[in-house]
């Protein structure tokens, strides 16, 4: 029976309760191939093919038996593996608290008080990718930019271009940026954004930041629950694509006093232990004297805690 539906199910049309029209609807959506239905939400999928709940839930289920779910042998994790990527920061001690630069296939996280150096990473990044993850005679790859605090700056990419001997005007076109209203505008601009991966060869995604427009729209106690449900699905929907298309995510954080802090520093990143378990790699910055900046890695699933030292300049980031 399940060689039967194996073979039956290979396309979107060929499962339960989804015809032509559905299914592309649904392919409009970002629902491709069968393992994305039986990976989604009822609810999302029958909103996306503008069918009904149950006939969604038929639908997964159908979905599910025809594709292999369960373990995977450690080896065969460790192979694929072998495929991450790391994007260089410009500063050698940064890259090697990092374990060699910014990981494909994870969400890094950067979080400080402002003029820390957050948004300079990310800009020093979107333009160091160009030359990272590019073979020769493939398309470049492309930056996501979601700017949420009106920070982007064509003119600091164009700076930072210069410094690095490449063409500024080809390096802005290779950075694709959409400004975030509000929360759920954010939210929006993320989920449509698959197709423009593909399309675009988007190998890293900047959302600078993550928390400000969440923080902005949901103020109080009474509005908590729900702020945390939404950050924790968006930032569900970053790992997802990550680990789908071999991508970074780097995103930044904002931050605030904890006042049951009395002893020592008392910085504390927005988004509360959603984004404290979603987030693959934390670093806290904070600005030292001039140009100096500290990083400090709070949290990884490999690499040890650990500080470094590098710099902001106008040439970019450095040791």
């Amino acid at each position: 029976m399940t060689e039967e539906k194996y073979t039956l199910i290979k396309e979107l049309e060929d499962l339960p309760g989804i015809g032509g029209v559905t299914a592309d609807k649904l392919r409009k959506a970002g629902y491709n191939e069968i393992p994305q239905i039986a990976a989604s939400n009822p609810h999302e999928l029958a909103e996306a093919g503008e069918f009904g709940v149950e006939a969604a839930k038929k639908a997964i289920s159908a979905a599910k038996d025809a594709i292999e779910t369960g373990f995977e042998r450690a080896d065969q994790i460790l192979e694929r593996r072998k495929t991450v990527k790391r994007i260089a920061t410009g500063s050698s001690r940064l890259d090697e608290l990092l374990g060699g630069g910014i990981e494909t296939q994870a969400i890094t996280e950067c979080f400080g008080k402002f003029s820390s150096g957050k948004s300079q990473v990310g800009f020093q990044l979107a333009v160091n990718l160009q030359n990272a993850l590019t073979n020769e005679g493939e398309t470049p790859p492309r930056t996501l930019f979601i700017d949420t605090e009106s920070t982007f700056r064509p003119e600091r990419v164009v700076q930072l271009a210069e410094s690095n001997g490449m063409d500024p005007e080809q390096t802005l076109q290779n950075i694709l940026v959409a400004r975030a209203e509000n929360s759920d505008h954010q939210i929006i601009l993320l989920e449509k954004a698959e197709q423009i991966i593909k399309k675009e060869n988007i190998r890293l995604i900047i959302v600078d930041s993550l928390t400000s427009q969440f923080r902005a729209d949901y103020v109080g106690r009474g509005a908590l629950g729900e702020r945390q449900q939404k950050l924790n699905k968006h930032v569900h929907t970053l790992q997802k694509f990550a680990d789908r298309y071999n991508l970074a995510i780097y995103v930044t954080n904002q931050v605030m006093d904890n006042p049951a802090i009395l002893f020592g520093d008392p910085t504390t990143p927005i988004g509360g232990h959603v984004l404290a378990h979603a987030a693959t790699y934390r670093v806290y910055l904070r600005k030292s004297k001039e140009s100096k900046r500290i990083a400090r890695l709070i949290d990884s699933p490999s690499l040890p805690e650990g500080e470094a030292v590098f710099r902001v300049t106008e040439k970019g980031i450095g040791d």
